[in-house]
């Protein structure tokens, strides 16, 4: 698979989308891994957390501002994340695509979307799966741009149920307005993350019957919000565009679209290209998976800045592979963060109310301890105010004493509600002391020692029948439990390559649910790679 970049290309702006699965189990590992990605824009989906869960090594990350959107309605669920280098500042950043959440500088939904209500904005982007930034970059000719970046976690479509495929579409279409309104007001947009959609069947390890699979109206609405690379006449001829393979539907979109496909435009016949895989198959040692993960971008940006794009699948941690694009440009950074950025929010500003701030410190000169509790110990001198007095009510305060008021002791201090914590325990009694407990004992055992050093060979004799008795007992009850509880019988060997199979349990919802069965123990593949798994299967007996 290609990695390089092409031969000549220079440093330029470099962003990077990955679904990292996960976030917060990284903890003091992120930096590194971000270090890695060597990118000045990385966008990371699935981060599964919500506010009350983002952490301050997670949110604030040292050299880069980052900014986050969370569902709304589950915890640790979708999410996306995008953390740019401090060289990189973007001068506005909004949640969700809609500008309906927040409206952090973004523009109002009525303003640019039509077709959706206020109830389905919100519920569209109540999932946390849309992060906006905004960046001016300046190209070759210095000429200063604005590039908007959309970092997206598009919704998966459960096939079983019918409102997630709406929601999905939904999802796509909202996508596509907000794109068309943002290149309507001028500059260059990116839209990058996991689609959770195979575009073309040469992105499919398993593409099935081609009419189908271009049916499919996830694809429907992709083909049309790309464009077909081969519009891109400069681009054509500097690559040698062709298209080795007509049945694979190698080339992009129906030409309508606004976005390119990055990957395509360098790549447009490369096969086995993909960037997810099932993990519990272990697809990703045979590379038999998907590739669902992208980045789109506007076609005039494409023809004069777009510099290459590659897929990372050296890079693990994930069931998915990065993703990363260079632009001919460089980023012209703004004063300061947007009010999104993380670092300002309460909690990692140092701006979050404390319980300590509401307690009062005791200083140890004004703490009167008390005899009882410290034997031995002189009382320390206080002044002498009354606390009739303005000043004694003050005083009072300091010391971080309250002046209990009940019955009978107005204005006056109760002392069995001060001193130690330590009064509230009492000694334990004389006779459960374990000093004397300790010495009991061991009176107690030389007296039977005595005793058994008088009568040893009779007593031997009896403590020799009584262990043979209980062993034969023991082995006649492991006997009855190993008769009873057999255990799995042997696995069986598969039949394409002879090794011991691999016991499974369908969590599938359906007649056959916590059924096991037996499968060839080698990762899922193409029936054309050796090293894949054979088709082998068979039911586990009941026990």
């Amino acid at each position: 698979m290609e990695t390089g970049l092409r031969s000549g290309s220079g440093p330029g702006l470099c962003l990077v989308c990955w679904n990292v699965n996960g976030i917060r189990a990284r903890g003091k590992r992120l930096l590194p891994l971000l270090q890695r990605l060597q990118a000045d824009i990385i966008c990371l989906q699935e981060t599964k957390v919500t506010r009350d869960l983002l952490d301050e090594p997670t949110a604030v990350v040292q050299g880069f501002n980052s900014y986050f959107s969370y569902s709304r309605g589950r915890s640790g669920y979708s999410g996306v994340a995008t953390f740019c280098k401090d060289s990189v500042i973007p001068f506005a950043a909004e949640e969700g695509l809609s500008g309906i959440l927040a409206n952090q500088g973004g523009t109002p939904a009525s303003c640019v979307l039509e077709g959706f209500s206020d109830e389905e904005l919100r519920a569209l982007d109540g999932e946390g799966r849309a992060m906006i930034t905004k960046h001016r970059i300046r190209t070759c000719g210095e000429e200063e741009e604005i590039l908007t970046v959309i970092n997206v976690y598009c919704p998966r479509a459960d096939p079983e149920r019918e409102d997630r495929s709406h929601f999905k579409l939904r999802f796509y279409q909202l996508l596509q307005a907000r794109t068309e309104a943002l290149l309507q007001e001028g500059g260059n947009v990116i839209v990058l993350g996991d689609m959770n959609t195979a575009h073309r069947p040469i992105d499919h390890c398993q593409p099935g019957e081609l009419d189908c699979f271009d049916k499919h109206p996830d694809r429907v609405w992709l083909n049309g919000f790309l464009s077909c690379p081969s519009e891109l006449s400069r681009l054509d001829q500097a690559n040698e565009i062709s298209d080795p393979a007509p049945g694979l539907g190698v080339r992009g979109g129906n030409g309508s679209g606004l976005l390119v496909d990055a990957f395509r435009l360098f790549h447009p016949s490369e096969r086995e290209a993909y960037t997810c895989w099932r993990t519990s198959t272990g697809a990703r040692k045979t590379n038999y998976g998907t590739r669902i993960d992208y980045i789109f971008a506007n076609k005039s940006l494409a023809e004069s800045i777009l510099q290459d794009c590659v897929l990372m699948p050296e890079i693990e941690g994930s069931d998915h592979c990065p993703v990363r694009a260079v632009l001919k440009a460089r980023c012209v950074p703004a004063d300061k963060c947007p009010p999104l950025c993380t670092k300002y929010m309460p909690e990692f500003a140092g701006l979050q109310q404390k319980l300590s701030q509401f307690l009062v410190n005791v200083q140890d000169s004004q703490v009167v301890p008390e005899p009882w509790n410290n034997p031995g110990t002189e009382r320390r001198s206080q002044p002498q105010v009354d606390p009739r007095t303005k000043e004694g009510k003050v005083a009072g305060r300091r010391t971080g004493r309250c002046l209990m008021r009940g019955r009978g002791t107005r204005g006056k201090a109760d002392p069995r509600l001060s001193g130690s914590l330590l009064r509230f325990f009492k000694p334990a009694p004389a006779s459960t002391s374990p000093a004397l407990e300790v010495r009991d004992d061991l009176r107690l055992s030389s007296q039977v020692a005595l005793t058994v050093g008088t009568h040893r060979p009779a007593q031997d004799k009896e403590v020799n029948q009584d262990t043979g008795a209980k062993e034969q007992k023991s082995e006649s009850q492991a006997g009855f439990w190993k008769s009873l509880l057999k255990g799995l019988p042997p696995p069986p060997h598969c039949s394409g390559h002879q090794e011991p199979c691999l016991l499974r349990t369908v969590r599938k919802p359906g007649s056959n649910q916590g059924r096991q069965f037996y499968i060839c123990p080698r990762p899922e593949g193409p029936l054309s790679n050796p090293a894949s798994r054979c088709n082998f299967f068979r039911w586990a007996k009941a026990t």
